[in-house]
């Protein structure tokens, strides 16, 4: 329970950003454990600049923490060098709220974003002083758990997790917390952790790896089935009916030093029923839930009031399409934090909901940065991956930014999409070209940035069942943008890098026999791979190697509708029918209108879980049907959720 601060306290000279470590934040709590408390550390496996901000994380700190049953802190991945400095001292991972040992916690919690951090979960672990697979704890050591938009694909982590949370953590984190007070109450040894676990594993969402036993027929995968009757065969997603039943983040955190969003966040709607095939996150957290527009404007209001922000940043999937999104923008730019104007920035824009009106509200104040994505460069792609916007609705979006005095845009794609040809490649860089002419109507100065991404398709997509691109053939597209744009003016390209998204694709869609691959790597010094001065692929390929696993196997071939799926035994709420016919569509080009505003699709997302699409007004797109007012919209189906709550630790789609 000794602080070790006085010990790490010391060290922070030698470190390139001590703030990083020290806590302080305005809004963080200092508990103190009573007996009988569950004790959760929240652990982000990324720095501080990058974990801080996580409103899944910050949402689950704060229930636990109104919990008499439980106190949380949180921890975030220390920089190589505090790293090296821990070791060598002998300093385990900490707390930064109270500067506990991590070990002295009854739960170490991750949250899992992205699974370029794998290796940096592990090696938190082993900071911690916990064993780093399940087998060689015992009851000493507190339980490992995950949450978060990669854990519908669990397996590659399943030798080193005690436990994973499918779906919104809100509600579950208060039933594993109590499961676990009633285990240490009646074993306070912790002797019986195969018991504990048995019980978490009965509790709905939480899936306990050890609980299921793994077979395979030659390479491929033949099942995942329960070692015992009690066990669930398929775990399904945890899913809150009404975000107004939580307005969380209450006190949103407040750092001492730089961090990425900083600034208010306000989460207006979990869900996305627009069904971009290639977007995970619009897949898994269906149906929609609108948090209530009233709602929405008191923790605006109290948050700048509290935080001293002059930004708020309105999140979901894609906060256009919230149906009161034009009074709300207008009603935050027009009040005032100690006398500044509030900028409105709208993380996730889809072109075709961004009017005229909405870039007048939001540029009277300080105009923040605008990101659209129209993700591929022709409008047959744009069928495939049903991103049904058109030329015509990006090139009124971006005109309507730049004639309300926008100088600047970024433009967001992926290539190596499904039935991808060049000619869709280089309409990328045309749709770049038309949106500087178009800006240069209005300003000499407009300039475009074009951020393009390696697709990876994802479990619980339509896109599960494709082959990705190699490196050679997405450098070889992206080299075609480079060469068309060279001379282009006003247009800069930028583009992820394919090495690190065959890494991710081998991780995405793989099954429990790379867990030795990531401890490999992590041993061989691999931390930090989602950072490109870290990064190097050949660790990656020397470890398949070494245990006889072929990338290509896993990443660029195509499955079979009968193949069994890494993540068959859990469920996202969808059918796996709809998904494989939604394949078999985009093969064809063809789209799917947004199910808000017609016939259920039966994917069943809303029918799985009891509720529809909520929605907060009664005001739908032109054409679509009429919503109730502050209920549920006459005809659900398919949609998504924010990157701000994911589970038992808080997420991104692509």
């Amino acid at each position: 329970m000794d602080s070790l601060w006085p010990h790490l306290e010391k060290l922070l000279p030698r470190v390139q950003k001590p703030a990083r470590y020290i806590g302080c934040e305005d809004g963080a709590v200092h508990p103190v454990p009573e007996p009988g408390q569950v004790s959760w550390l929240l652990v982000y496996p990324d720095t501080y600049e990058i974990g801080l901000p996580n409103q899944g994380l910050q949402i689950l700190y704060e229930i636990l923490n109104e919990n008499p049953q439980a106190v949380a802190e949180r921890s975030y991945a220390p920089w190589t060098d505090l790293d090296a400095l821990m070791r060598s001292e002998g300093i385990p991972l900490f707390s930064v709220d109270t500067h506990r040992s991590a070990g002295s916690f009854d739960v170490v919690a991750f949250n899992l974003s992205a699974e370029l951090t794998y290796t940096n979960l592990l090696n938190c672990i082993d900071l911690a002083g916990i064993p780093v697979r399940t087998e060689h704890r015992d009851g000493s050591h507190p339980l490992v758990l995950a949450g978060g938009h990669c854990t519908y694909n669990p397996e590659p982590l399943a030798d080193f997790l005690d436990a994973v949370v499918l779906g919104d953590g809100e509600e579950v984190v208060t039933e594993i917390t109590a499961v676990i007070a009633d285990w240490r109450q009646s074993d306070p040894t912790g002797g019986s952790r195969h018991e504990v676990l048995r019980a978490l594993a009965k509790v709905p969402g939480v899936y306990v790896p050890s609980m299921y036993h793994v077979a395979y027929d030659g390479p491929h995968l033949r099942s995942v089935t329960p070692r015992f009757a009690d066990i669930p065969e398929r775990v399904e997603k945890r899913t809150i009916a009404d975000l107004a039943d939580w307005p969380y983040p209450r006190r949103q955190l407040v750092p001492v030093t730089e961090v990425v969003h900083d600034r208010l966040n306000v989460e207006v709607f979990r869900g996305c029923t627009r069904g971009c095939r290639f977007c995970q996150a619009g897949m898994i957290t269906r149906p929609v839930r609108e948090r209530p527009a009233d709602q929405v404007r008191q923790m605006i209001a109290d948050g700048l009031r509290r935080t001293g922000y002059d930004e708020v940043a309105l999140t979901s999937l894609s906060s256009a399409d919230y149906s009161g999104i034009g009074e709300v923008v207008s009603d935050t730019v027009r009040s005032s934090s100690a006398g500044r104007p509030v900028s409105v920035a709208l993380p996730s824009l889809r072109v075709d909901a961004f009017t005229v009106g909405v870039a007048a509200e939001i540029g009277r104040a300080r105009r923040t940065g605008l990101t659209f994505a129209p993700e591929a460069g022709t409008w047959r792609m744009r069928q495939v991956i049903n991103k049904l916007i058109s030329d015509d609705d990006l090139y009124g979006a971006v005109e309507s930014a730049y004639s309300q005095g926008w100088r600047r845009m970024k433009l967001y794609f992926l290539t190596g999409l499904p039935t991808e040809t060049d000619e869709d490649t280089l309409g990328i860089a045309e749709l770049a070209r038309q949106c500087v002419a178009l800006g240069r109507k209005h300003t000499k100065s407009a300039s475009v940035t074009v951020s393009v991404g390696g697709f990876v398709p994802k479990p619980f997509t339509p896109f599960q069942w494709f082959g990705q691109n190699t490196v050679a053939e997405l450098s070889r597209k992206i080299g075609l943008l480079k060469d068309d744009l060279r001379r282009s003016s006003g247009v800069q390209l930028k583009w992820h890098d394919p090495k690190a998204t065959l890494v991710e694709g081998i991780v995405s869609r793989g099954d429990r026999r790379l867990g030795v691959v990531i401890e490999d790597v992590w041993r061989h010094g691999g931390l930090f791979q989602e950072w490109s001065e870290h990064f190097e692929l050949g660790r990656w390929m020397d470890a398949m190697e070494r245990h006889g696993l072929s990338p290509d196997w896993y990443v660029h071939r195509h499955r079979t509708e009968d193949e069994v799926l890494p993540w068959d035994h859990l469920s996202a709420g969808l059918h796996k029918d709809f998904l494989w016919q939604d394949w078999r569509d985009s093969l064809e080009s063809v789209g799917l209108e947004d199910c808000r505003w017609t016939p259920c699709y039966d994917c069943g997302a809303c029918t799985g879980y009891g509720i529809e699409h909520i929605v907060a007004s009664a005001v739908p797109p032109a054409g679509g049907s009429q919503g109730t007012g502050q209920g549920i919209v006459t005809a659900p189906s398919p949609v998504a959720v924010p990157a701000a709550v994911p589970v038992v630790l808080g997420g991104s789609g692509r």
